[in-house]
């Protein structure tokens, strides 16, 4: 099955994302196309609040530049540096294929992401 692409778009840039195989990342997908109120949290991740809770997946601590998380089960995160997160750590949703440092700024952004065409 190919994975579902989607696009993030601000006025700060675009990029776009291959999503994750996992329900959390399906039921992601299902809620497109949405526009996010994000934070900048720490200076390595921009951070916003999905409408809803996604389902639970696999957690992980790690996450690499680019990738695409859900820290609570509707918080929605981009992640423009590598790091390390608190247990019980991240779900993964995705990965960025362009460049994410479009983000690697500080003050609030508002994204539209949707399925990418």
């Amino acid at each position: 099955m190919a994975q579902d692409r989607i696009s993030i778009s601000s006025n700060w840039g675009n990029v776009t994302a291959e999503l994750a195989d996992n329900a959390a990342a399906r039921a992601f997908a299902e809620m497109l196309p949405l526009t996010i109120e994000m934070d900048d949290h720490l200076r390595q991740e921009k951070t916003g609040d999905l409408p809803s809770a996604l389902p639970t997946a696999s957690r992980q601590r790690e996450f690499s530049t680019g990738t695409l998380g859900l820290w609570s089960s509707s918080d929605f995160v981009i992640y423009y540096r590598d790091g390390r997160v608190p247990a019980p750590g991240i779900v993964i949703l995705g990965r960025v294929q362009g460049d994410v440092s479009v983000f690697d700024r500080p003050g609030k952004v508002t994204v539209t992401v949707d399925k990418a065409h």
